[in-house]
């Protein structure tokens, strides 16, 4: 019976993405927004409890990946197009179903390389990504701001960081080992982050939560240009 909790924790995962999808349905932005952050948590929860338990299944694991699929691939797809990109015609709907395409090909790839990859994510996390156009929604809608008036910008966004999902670029996983971290690409970090907060200012904690994801997702490409660049002088 010690399965039942962290199997919960994976299906409330889905359940916030449900909620997201339905709330973007409605108009309401904001809550699908929450519901994907939730959905974060949630998705959090649910390794950590079945280790604590020592839980773990072949079974979970599979919940956890199609309920990322829904919660962070679908959903932010589907909250970008309705939020923005449904005025962008063809593009933007180009782009919605790359974004949807390539979270489930991370997670594909994500589950055959697990015995293969260590101490770093190959590609951005879905969730990371799903997060991204959740933070920035919250933050576009505190500052009322209207993505389409930068023009290509939103879509084009969305298409890069479903981009990063499938690509090679490595992301640190936070639990040691992996590759380096520059200090060159930490300043660039921070220097962003504190941009970002500095933009966001007036809306302290929706900037901070965008910062976070955006940072994240520029840091491991701006690391992994310098890895590279490292490598090639050896």
């Amino acid at each position: 019976m010690k399965w039942i909790l962290p199997n919960a924790c994976t299906a409330a995962n889905l359940f916030f993405g449900m909620l997201s999808i339905l709330s973007t349905y409605e108009g309401d932005y904001f809550n699908a927004s929450i519901f994907i952050l939730l959905a974060l948590i949630a998705d959090g929860m649910d390794g950590r409890v079945a280790r604590a338990l020592n839980a773990t299944s072949e079974l979970g694991k599979e919940m956890d990946s199609l309920c990322d699929l829904g919660s962070f691939g679908i959903a932010p797809a589907f909250l970008a197009y309705s939020f923005c990109m449904h005025n962008f015609g063809l593009l933007g709907k180009a782009a919605a179903i790359i974004f949807a395409l390539c979270g489930m090909w991370r997670l594909a790839r994500f589950n055959v390389n697990t015995s293969v990859v260590h101490g770093f994510f190959m590609g951005l996390a879905i969730p990371a990504g799903g997060c991204i156009i959740a933070t920035t929604t919250l933050l576009f809608l505190a500052l009322d701001v209207r993505p389409e008036n930068f023009g290509l910008v939103y879509p084009i966004t969305v298409i890069i960081v479903a981009y990063l999902m499938v690509s090679h670029v490595h992301y640190p996983d936070f639990k040691g080992g992996g590759e380096k971290l520059f200090l060159v690409a930490k300043i660039f970090a921070a220097a962003v982050f504190a941009g970002i907060i500095y933009i966001a200012r007036d809306v302290p904690v929706q900037g901070v939560l965008t910062a976070i994801f955006a940072t994240y997702a520029l840091f491991g490409i701006v690391n992994s240009l310098i890895t590279l660049m490292t490598r090639d002088k050896l």
